[in-house]
């Protein structure tokens, strides 16, 4: 299953990664940030989120915090109207993509190896952030 796939690869391929589990999400931070995750798996609709319907059996979405350009180039036209229950699609997230969020429900194949390619980015950037308000302290 790919919930397993890219659990194993965050938080094993990619070093000092952290997790939290709150509200049916799994939130990875980059070493002790646990402020800002630069991704999140929501596993179970909440009061507040039921917009990809995840109570679905099986069904989860993974949520990437890409750099801008990446996110830019993903969705060059701002705004459209998105079918947030549906599978293995990159949508701009449901309501983060202002921050560069993008979202997926349940990656399979080429959307999967392309889910880990965009975590990977994420994961830098989370990274870069740490260390520059590391060297700023």
């Amino acid at each position: 299953m790919s919930l397993q796939v890219i659990e194993q690869y965050i938080t094993g391929q990619l070093p000092n990664v952290t997790t939290l589990d709150a509200m049916g999400y799994r939130f990875f931070f980059y070493a002790d940030e646990q402020v800002l995750p630069f991704a999140t798996m929501a596993l179970s609709d909440n009061e507040y989120d039921k917009v990809s319907d995840l109570d679905r059996t099986g069904v989860y979405r993974l949520n990437i915090g890409v750099p801008k350009e990446m996110f830019e180039q993903l969705f060059p036209e701002p705004g459209g109207e998105w079918d947030y229950t549906s599978l293995n699609i990159f949508m701009p997230h449901p309501h983060y993509a202002a921050q560069h969020f993008i979202c997926i429900l349940n990656p399979e194949n080429e959307q999967l190896a392309a889910a880990l390619e965009y975590a990977g980015a994420a994961y830098l950037l989370a990274k870069t952030r740490y260390e520059r308000k590391r060297k700023a302290r």
